[in-house]
């Protein structure tokens, strides 16, 4: 029997892959889970056994019907995400939904009416921001540390793996792009929530080693209205996996690197520029615990739906980045997808 705690919201997860498994794994006291689903019955079945009277199913139409479900946790290839999320949201569950949420924004547009519709939360699943370093990077932007923000630049990259580009991220019909779509929203993303909305989108993107239709490697220059520039490369040639961000502010800088595993250990350094200037008071962070990214992205995320509160990153963030990506995308000759919900 499936136990009942009034504290508790009754999940459910579509996809149960590696990134189902981590929020599956992340919900801990505040979630109870009820069903897996995916098209896979063994790996549904295997993430069940996680939670005693926990049902596997296939298809997700089982579990939108049970009105004892409150949320669900969508996390499928890309093409999959905006048409179970929208199906989720009209079946009226709270909804966090894995990055990029959608093929192209008029998906993610579509998906807002409708939750606002239904009056039911949805929550893009941006677990960077939940990251221990930038966790404390935000914390000492909001302290005014840096002083005003001038500008801020980072990379991020993987080095892909043998057959790489025959998995489905390199079907444009399954992914909606490369390099650019996958780990690239993360950094317009993070940029965005630290220097705000950009008016000025310039960049490209490129196929410079994998054989495929998508993208390997994307560089962008985005700019505030007020001048404060993001400069973002983000690739899948980088062999060694690399995450670096600096944020420059006029009295300081941060550096973070690392995401803790394969990209190294994750480390703050903050640097305090003195009255005299030359060489900067040094203080360094370093964040051993491991990643707690994805158990605090579900607090938030609970704590949305307790509240009423509108999810920030949301839809309005996850729109916004996937126009930036479409306006890349389109400049540099790869198709954007027209995919309608």
């Amino acid at each position: 029997m499936i136990r009942a705690n009034p504290e508790q919201l009754n999940f459910a997860v579509i996809g149960c892959g590696l990134i189902g498994r981590k929020r599956v794994l992340a919900l801990g006291p505040h979630g109870l889970l009820r069903y897996t689903c995916d098209l896979d019955v063994a790996r549904a079945t295997a993430l069940a056994q996680l939670e005693p009277g926990c049902r596997a199913v296939t298809d997700h139409r089982v579990l939108l019907a049970d009105p004892a479900v409150q949320a669900v946790i969508v996390a499928t290839l890309n093409a999959s995400l905006a048409p179970l999320a929208l199906a989720a949201v009209q079946a009226g569950k709270h909804v966090l939904v894995e990055k990029p949420g959608a093929l192209n924004a008029a998906q993610l547009r579509r998906l807002q009416d409708a939750a606002q519709s239904a009056g039911v939360r949805v929550r893009l699943g941006y677990n960077h921001r939940f990251h221990p370093a930038l966790r404390k990077a935000r914390a000492l932007l909001d302290e005014g540390r840096l002083g005003p923000l001038m500008f801020l630049r980072a990379r991020y990259g993987h080095g892909g793996r043998t057959g790489y580009d025959r998995e489905w991220r390199a079907d444009p019909q399954l992914s909606g792009g490369g390099e650019l779509i996958d780990q690239g929203v993360h950094l317009i993303d993070l940029a965005g929530w630290i220097l705000g909305d950009f008016a000025t989108i310039e960049g490209h993107a490129t196929t410079s080693f994998w054989d495929m239709k998508v993208d390997d490697n994307a560089f962008l220059s985005l700019r505030t209205a007020a001048g404060q520039t993001a400069w973002l490369h983000v690739s899948c040639t980088e062999w060694k996996n690399l995450f670096s961000l600096e944020i420059y502010g006029r009295s300081a800088k941060i550096t973070i690197d690392g995401l803790g595993g394969s990209y190294g250990p994750e480390r703050l350094t903050f640097y305090q520029m003195l009255p005299q200037m030359g060489p900067p008071e040094t203080t360094v962070f370093d964040f051993p615990a491991g990643d707690e990214s994805w158990r605090l992205e579900v607090e938030a995320f609970v704590e949305d739906i307790r509240l009423g509160r509108e999810p920030v990153p949301g839809l309005n963030e996850g729109i916004r980045t996937l126009e930036i990506v479409e306006t890349i995308y389109q400049r540099s000759g790869f198709p954007v997808s027209t995919a309608k919900l």
